[in-house]
């Protein structure tokens, strides 16, 4: 289980976070919801360990301390981080992206069977194996980018706003794929302005607004409240 204690992440004088706590198990979609600027993509990059401002707070993952590890070392602990805007190496063909998400120690002897697992997942990725990264579509370099993450081999998989700039089409794609990412035992730590189609898929949720957690449920609980339906669904 990723356990999140207290972290707080801070710019200069500006406080992104400010004692965040949450979990997040294999097997399981948690999403976290709240505006722009509320602290999402602090609270992911302070756990992937690529945080520019000042994190405190404790992270750990099956009981280990993460909070001191540099990024590479977080990753072959178990966390993988698909960023906001993919962070796909587009110089490289599709097969040579997904194989350095392979290098991590604890990902070389089940490489062909993660390989076998994104393949199935995204079937275009083996008919494009030998294509240009940044050639492809905004979905199709999604799938890139998150089997790449899967070749790590992680425990919990953390995606910063995945669907952004997918047409409404793809985006129904990817929340199935996500659904049956969590099928093959893996944790999905979520940040994702759709709010509506995240929640639908996911088990558990977290409300954060300006670096606070607000609130937390079940996903089906957070769906039927009035107030969040008026602050992320659109409607109430």
């Amino acid at each position: 289980m990723l356990d999140i204690n207290g972290l707080t992440v801070t710019y200069g004088l500006h406080a992104a976070l400010q004692g965040v706590s949450l979990t997040a198990s294999k097997g399981e979609i948690v999403v976290i919801l709240g505006a722009n600027g509320a602290g999402k993509s602090s609270l992911l990059q302070a756990i992937a360990g690529i945080s520019e401002g000042t994190v405190s707070g404790e992270v750990a993952l099956a009981g280990q301390s993460l909070r001191q590890m540099k990024s590479d070392r977080i990753v072959e602990a178990g966390i993988a981080f698909v960023p906001e805007g993919r962070g796909i190496f587009g110089d490289l063909s599709v097969w040579e992206n997904l194989m350095l998400g392979a290098y991590p120690k604890r990902a070389r002897a089940s490489r062909q069977e993660n390989l076998e697992k994104v393949v199935a997942l995204f079937p275009k990725l083996a008919q494009r194996r030998n294509q240009t990264a940044r050639t492809m579509s905004g979905g199709e370099q999604q799938m890139v980018a998150i089997g790449r993450a899967m070749m790590s081999n992680p425990d919990i998989l953390m995606l910063d706003e995945p669907s952004l700039g997918l047409s409404p089409l793809l985006s129904g794609e990817l929340f199935e794929n996500l659904s049956r990412i969590r099928e093959t035992g893996i944790g999905v730590l979520l940040v994702e302005q759709n709010a509506k189609r995240s929640l639908a898929i996911a088990d558990r949720g977290y409300l954060i607004e300006n670096g606070l957690i607000t609130g937390a449920d079940t996903a089906s609980a957070l769906l039927s409240d009035p107030a969040v339906q008026k602050a992320y669904l659109g409607s109430g």
